[in-house]
């Protein structure tokens, strides 16, 4: 790639407000192009990011949303701006670059010629505010070193996601999983650095936006699964057999035994104390362990709405949690 890194920011969110702006403000002076794609705001943020200087594009409400969507139309937009750009930092609207990052990630991907992508650390901005946001905050600290998959953030070669045609519109979940899928089996590496990248602003204070969340995931579970579940990735298949497992099979066997055989099936359910005290055991918090176990049992009712979904020929919908 000849002359010097061309570097464009897509922004995607609805809704957000104070935190769109602050956002968007970061981003300004660390990116040569930002383009904001907004899904339906009712707030004022359409009218915020054009005043800070950021292309915006509005999405046609009567295409259902997705952030992939929103993704690949605010590539789109760039693309069309700018003709030469070589790289894009996809940032969710409630996240806010940390300063350095995009100096770090480009010389890396410079040095690194098969790194389609680099991620780095993504925290939360404010982990004390609830149990779940600290639930989040751990979520985030995975390995460093070669990966998978990316997050919603993370700056990406241009003419890789090229490629393979970028993000999967349809998927309401799990998009970035799913498109490092493609880009690894054209030879492209992901790569997570251990380098500050954005703070991210979850605001998680229901016990229901937890649940949704986790149901969500699940849906990513088996979409992924169906997608790419085959040898040589297995793609979320582990995940999806776990879910599968413990929120569903196991409640249905207890409950089901306790109603035909004895009541003393329900004994089955002291598996969940038992598979958190198995987690603790291996150095996991007690708050990790408890909600990781817990989770299983949206995620099993986010997988098998995708396959209630998928079999009526009915298409899913965002599940929508903030």
């Amino acid at each position: 790639m000849s002359g010097a890194p061309v570097i464009g920011a897509v922004t995607i969110g609805r809704n957000e407000g104070a935190r769109l702006v602050a956002c968007l403000q970061a981003l300004q002076g660390a990116v040569d192009h930002i383009v904001y794609v907004d899904s339906g705001s009712g707030d004022d943020s359409v009218n915020a990011a054009r005043s800070l200087g950021a292309h915006v594009v509005e999405l046609d409400t009567d295409i259902p949303f997705t952030a992939a969507r929103a993704r690949n139309a605010g590539l789109a937009a760039l693309r069309a701006q700018v003709p030469d750009l070589t790289h894009v930092q996809f940032l969710d609207g409630d996240c806010v670059l940390q300063p350095g990052w995009i100096d770090t990630a480009r010389q890396f991907l410079q040095d690194h010629a098969d790194v389609a992508v680099a991620c780095g650390r993504r925290r939360e901005k404010f982990p004390e505010a609830s149990l779940y946001n600290r639930l989040i905050d751990a979520e985030w600290n995975t390995p460093i070193g070669q990966a998978k998959a990316c997050g919603g953030d993370a700056l990406m070669r241009v003419d890789a996601l090229a490629e393979v045609g970028g993000y999967d519109d349809s998927l309401i979940a799990g998009e970035e999983p799913e498109m490092c899928v493609r880009l690894r089996a054209k030879g492209w590496k992901i790569w997570r650095l251990d380098a500050e990248m954005t703070l991210h602003d979850a605001n998680l204070t229901r016990f229901g936006q937890w649940w949704r969340r986790a149901q969500r995931g699940g849906h990513a579970y088996a979409e992924g699964a169906a997608m790419h579940g085959r040898p040589p990735e297995f793609h979320k298949r582990r995940e999806l057999r776990s879910a599968l497992l413990w929120g569903a099979a196991l409640p249905l066997l207890a409950v089901a035994g306790a109603i035909l055989i004895s009541p003393w099936c329900l004994a089955l359910l002291g598996a969940f104390p038992a598979q958190i005290l198995r987690q603790r055991a291996k150095g996991t918090p007690w708050l990790q362990a408890s909600f990781t176990t817990l989770a299983k049992l949206p995620e099993a009712q986010g997988a098998l709405q995708y396959w209630g979904k998928r079999l009526s020929g009915r298409q899913s919908r965002l599940i929508e949690y903030k």
